[in-house]
């Protein structure tokens, strides 16, 4: 335990330059005395670690030092390697860059966890796309990418739900959501999303941009998801619903949990919800059948209780 925890200091210290014994304590977990005194065995171990004084101080290794060591578990190198999507590497036009740079990572391995690793990606395959998944044309998602790396303006045409617009924006960056890519970009100073389906056409331009010192592109993705959930119209239910399928109706696009907490009955939760209506209400309940009860409001419950007697019906007349 103790050995790993040394190498991780000497990889957090290599990727961010001198870190103070409080941030080492937080990024391990443990207490800031600990720290001092792995930082002392480093030393007399030989490693070129020192302590700068003041109030800009921190440990800091010496200019030029590095460690071939990676640290990297089993299951830490399992994880890179079976977590990446094929179709979205394909997307991009790097699968085969991610295919090199996994045999060259299991290539420097010792053999047990090289072996393991190779077992395991033959046995897992992670797909983010669902069962219902829709192939989207992705004819200009290169042109796009191109842009986003090399900070350069983009001129792009898109459909709208009004018709067709035309802009020149400043590409942030690119998501992925299951198998849909989109197109975080800035016009006039305003953060707004594109489709990269919806691109009718898509051009780099010369010029550059400055692209924003602050921006984080996960915490503005997770920003605008919310709002975008909050945006919907709300349609508030009581439900009950077996704990297994919790999860899953947690990723339900047009739902939100407002709450929830054991039910009277066994594994069984009940919740207070939104969805966004009436039908598309009814559709989500029926498509979780026994799983999933409605409590209220009597009008989703009746139309569910329909619904469900006219599919008895269909199925008796066969």
């Amino acid at each position: 335990m103790r050995a790993g925890r040394l190498i991780a200091i000497l990889l957090w210290m290599q990727n961010n330059g001198k870190m103070t014994s409080k941030e080492l304590a937080e990024k391990l977990e443990v207490s800031e005395r600990t720290i001092i005194r792995d930082m002392e065995s480093l030393s007399e171990a030989g490693i070129p670690v020192y302590a700068e004084r003041g109030v800009h101080g921190g440990w800091v290794l010496s200019e030029g030092y590095r460690t071939n060591l990676t640290g990297m578990h089993a299951d830490e190198l399992v994880s890179v390697i079976v977590g990446s999507s094929s179709a979205l590497l394909s997307d991009l036009g790097i699968k085969s860059h991610y295919e090199a740079a996994i045999h060259k990572i299991l290539a420097a391995a010792p053999a047990d966890i090289s072996k393991g690793a190779y077992l395991m990606r033959q046995k897992i395959h992670i797909d983010g796309a669902g069962w219902h998944q829709m192939e989207e044309s992705l004819p200009y998602l290169s042109v796009v990418q191109e842009a986003v790396w090399e900070e350069r303006l983009l001129q792009i045409r898109y459909h709208r739900e009004d018709g067709i617009a035309k802009r020149i924006v400043n590409p942030l960056g690119l998501v992925a959501k299951r198998n849909v890519w989109y197109l975080i970009g800035e016009v006039n100073g305003e953060k707004r999303t594109y489709r990269i389906s919806r691109l009718m056409d898509a051009v780099m331009l010369e010029e550059r941009f400055e692209r924003p010192a602050n921006f984080d592109l996960a915490e503005y993705w997770e920003q605008s998801i919310g709002e975008f959930k909050q945006s919907l119209p709300q349609y508030p239910a009581v439900i009950t619903l077996h704990e297994a399928v919790l999860t899953r109706l947690s990723k339900e696009r047009y739902v939100k949990i407002v709450e929830s907490s054991p039910s009277q009955k066994m594994n069984w939760l009940t919740a207070r919800v939104e969805f966004q209506a009436l039908e598309s209400a009814c559709e989500i309940a029926l498509s979780f059948g026994s799983h999933m009860e409605v409590v209220e409001p009597a009008e989703l419950r009746q139309k569910v209780m329909a619904e469900a007697q006219a599919i008895h019906n269909l199925y008796m007349n066969l």
